[in-house]
């Protein structure tokens, strides 16, 4: 299990070679190439850290950053910047971004600075999810409902995860198919697999039965 981070760059080599390194770190990372598409992803995804770019095409990080704080998401923002002045650097803090990394940078700067801006923004606060009597431990994989310990393979993992995360919101199809496979599911029944033994381990055994199915939604998880 991994936290899931945004990392949004107009420069390919940049972005690739970020996302390669934090993917070998144990995190989960999604990209985006420009301003416009990182502002849909970060309104409707679930991401726990958001690595910004400010000279973006369409939407630039600084109006992505301030837009995203007046609608009260607090999701850490790192933000890359070429632009080394003092100004550029405060104008960066005041509109909310939490740190910034001026380029060029090395990566494992870029990491070190990840994990402390997730330890600073979380603290123990993540480390364990609770729907209901559905618990799951981050930090341990332990899942369990009441006192019964659940048994689960990593890919349900993964979609209890992000239920739960997004609990009570519906989740799609798209959405955990992105978060467990990066968008390509071995093939088209594994999420309706996984979907019915995650079903049969978290909701059979009990009385009330917590995930649900939206026909042409989703998922959800209350």
């Amino acid at each position: 299990m991994s936290l899931p981070i945004l990392v949004v760059d107009d420069n390919v080599d940049i972005l690739y070679n970020v996302r390669d390194y934090l993917v070998i770190k144990g995190f989960t990372v999604e990209t985006a190439l420009n301003g416009a598409d990182a502002l849909d992803r970060l309104k409707s995804g679930s991401y726990s850290l958001c690595v910004l770019d400010i000279g973006l095409p369409l939407i630039d990080g600084l109006s992505i950053c301030q837009l995203l704080r007046r609608d009260g998401n607090k999701i850490p923002i790192l933000m890359l910047t070429a632009r080394d002045s003092i100004d550029d650097r405060v104008r960066g803090l005041e509109v909310g971004a939490d740190d910034y990394l001026i380029k060029p940078f090395a990566l494992k700067e870029l990491a070190a600075r990840v994990e402390a801006l997730l330890r600073r923004s979380y603290g123990d606060q993540k480390d364990v999810l609770q729907v209901a009597d559905l618990v799951f431990n981050l930090k341990t994989l332990q899942v369990s409902r009441g006192e019964t310990p659940i048994k689960l393979n990593p890919t349900c993992l993964s979609i209890l995860r992000e239920l739960m995360t997004k609990s009570p919101a519906v989740v799609s199809r798209s959405r955990l198919e992105t978060v467990v496979w990066n968008g390509s599911p071995p093939d088209s029944d594994s999420l309706r697999a996984n979907l019915y033994l995650l079903r049969r381990a978290v909701d059979k055994p009990f009385d009330t039965a917590l995930i649900k199915t939206h026909p042409g939604l989703g998922w959800s998880l209350s």
